[in-house]
Parts: structure tokens; sequence; C-alpha cells
């Protein structure tokens, strides 16, 4: 859960979104140290009085800038694409929710089950109880078991939209007319926040996602009075 005046990321929640805050920190310390590089560079130029004609016309000084960036650029590549291929993997999910984005609310369907599916819809702020965050509570919050790979179809049933829930390392466009699948595996019970991440219309602000994840035993606890509920 992000706080204010908060300058990193949230706390990661899921493996992957582990890895993505590591490749964080790398290209960061890469920035950092390019970035004093050339300011030393610049100072010296303007602050020095003297002039070495060798550093005018250099084929090794040539070589080396041209080399290092070189370098520099597969140093954040390799992590890069290796990260980009984690997110993509989805082996053996052992469970699976289709998200439906609307105007403006979000609709799951747990296609392992018969009759399980609802409508998440924010609460408003007149009806929140104490402890509870405005603009990102919902009525009904998708409820996955932690420590298993969940399979997360999404879509929409009238303008794009973005299933996007950042503590887990998760985005995924939801387009009309085309199911996209991401997937994620909660490394920790607890719950989770996001937000629709593509302007979709006038309360595009107003249809927050809640991932709660709990153990297993509860998980099956839950299903089962949804069941009878339904």
């Amino acid at each position: 859960m992000a706080h204010p005046s908060q300058l990193g990321f949230q706390d990661a929640a899921s493996p992957v979104m582990e890895e993505l805050l590591h490749f964080h920190d790398h290209a960061l310390m890469i920035v950092f140290l390019i970035s004093t590089l050339v300011l030393y560079i610049i100072v010296a130029m303007v602050s020095t009085k003297l002039t070495n004609k060798y550093i005018l016309d250099s084929q090794e000084i040539e070589i080396v800038w041209t080399i290092l960036p070189a370098v520099i650029l597969i140093l954040i590549a390799l992590p890069s694409l290796r990260i980009l291929y984690l997110m993509d993997e989805i082996n053996d999910p052992h469970l699976t929710v289709k998200a439906i984005g609307h105007q403006w609310y979000w609709s799951y369907e747990y296609s392992d089950y018969r009759d399980l599916s609802f409508d998440s819809y924010m609460i408003p702020t007149q009806d929140l109880t104490p402890g509870q965050f405005r603009l990102l509570e919902t009525d009904h919050r998708m409820v996955v078991p932690m420590e298993a790979p969940i399979r997360v179809m999404v879509t929409a049933e009238d303008v794009l939209h973005s299933w996007a829930v950042p503590a887990l390392g998760v985005k995924m466009d939801a387009v009309p007319g085309r199911l996209n699948q991401t997937a994620f595996i909660t490394a920790r019970p607890g719950v989770f926040y996001g937000q629709c991440s593509e302007i979709c219309g006038a309360n595009h602000s107003f249809m927050p996602i809640v991932v709660e994840a709990v153990p297993l035993q509860h998980f099956e606890n839950w299903s089962i009075l949804m069941l009878e509920d339904a």
C-alpha cells in the first residue's frame, strides 16, 4: 500500500515485483554513475584553463566512448529481457479468474467454478468504515489463495480499461473483443490495491481493484460461502 510522500515503489508482494524492484535499483545505479561522470567532465571542462592537444584528436578515447555505452546498454538489456520473459510465463495455474472491465466497475468470473462470479464496485466515501481507504475500497474483493499461480484473463465490455495492481507487478490492458492474460503469485497474505490504468471515461478514477490473498483453507471457505449465496 502506498503512503503519502512515498518516493519509491510499494513493497513487493510477488516474485516478479521483487525482480522488477531489483532491476530498478540496478538501472538507477548505472544512471547515477553516468550522471556523476558527465557532471565531473562538464565541471572540469568549464573550470580548467589548460588545453591538452592529445585530447583534441584521439582514436583511443573515441574507441572508449563508443564501446563503453554499448557495454552499459547490454548490462541493462539482458536483465530487462529476462524479467520480460518471466512476466509472460504462465505454467500450470492453480486458479483462473476472468476480469471484465465495464464503465465503471470490474466483474470477476472464477472459471474453475460453475457459478462463481460477481461485480466489484467502489464503496462511496460516505459509506466507508474506519480503516478503509477512499477511492480504493470495493464492495467485493477478488480473493485468491496465497503462494499459488493465479492466471487472470482480462477483457472489457465497452471501452479500453487496464487491470493493474502495483504491489503484484501486474498491469494488463482490457480490450473489448480481445482476451489478454497475465499471471502472478502472491508471496504473502494481504490486501493489495490497484486502479484502472487506462483513461476510460468520466468515472475512470472510480473503478478500483482489490486483491485479497488468503491461505488456501480460507479461500475454500470463502468460495463455498459465495456459491451458497449465489
